[in-house]
């Protein structure tokens, strides 16, 4: 008998691999920009060209009025807003935010926006003013614009607060945006803007 013995060896590996989780996410960004545009207006001229649809490069070189421009970014969606808009978009029965049904509404509370908000603050000092003609715009470069006029005798007080909402009394607002934006007076009409982009 050898005395050579044999040796079984066995070598084992466990191998683990472990790979990063990463998560996709799609991101929307909504980014809202409001234009005032202030004209100083004599027999409300202006507020009427500007309600058949001329915007200000047009009303400029009729009219060359006295004129200023504002423009502020940003706004809070409101939660009333969100599910009408994802009820036009995937359900029946929606208001539209369209040229039939949209408001531009002002108002001189400086209350900070909360998405719980169903409309304009103030107390007493608010005014809603339907869509300029054509208002809004939307259908190309991923963008809807709204456009309401307030004219010489219309929301003649601080603005503090704004928004787009679905009926004249407010019903739905879409959104509300915060901030000075000026005291309005009987000599001026005042156009107010909202162009969102979607991307």
């Amino acid at each position: 008998m050898s005395k050579r013995q044999g040796l079984d060896i066995a070598r084992g590996r466990e191998l683990i691999y472990s790979r990063p989780h990463v998560a996709a996410v799609d991101q929307g960004f909504w980014h809202p920009v409001w234009t005032i545009d202030k004209y100083i207006d004599h027999r409300d001229r202006i507020a009427r060209a500007a309600r058949a649809g001329l915007n200000n490069r047009e009303i400029m070189a009729q009219f060359d009025p006295q004129h200023t421009r504002l423009m502020r970014q940003g706004n809070c969606l409101l939660n009333a807003g969100i599910n009408m808009m994802w009820t036009a978009i995937a359900g029946t029965g929606a208001t539209l935010f369209n040229n039939a049904n949209a408001y531009i509404g002002v108002g001189d509370s400086s209350t900070a926006a909360a998405p719980t908000q169903t409309g304009l603050q103030a107390a007493t000092n608010k005014t809603y003013q339907p869509m300029n003609s054509s208002y809004p715009t939307y259908g190309a470069s991923q963008l809807c614009t709204w456009q309401s006029t307030f004219s010489t005798s219309q929301a003649n007080y601080a603005w503090n607060e704004v928004l787009v909402c679905n009926s004249s009394g407010g019903t739905v607002a879409l959104n509300r945006y915060v901030s000075s934006m000026g005291t309005k007076t009987s000599a001026a009409s005042w156009v107010a803007s909202l162009q969102v982009t979607l991307s």
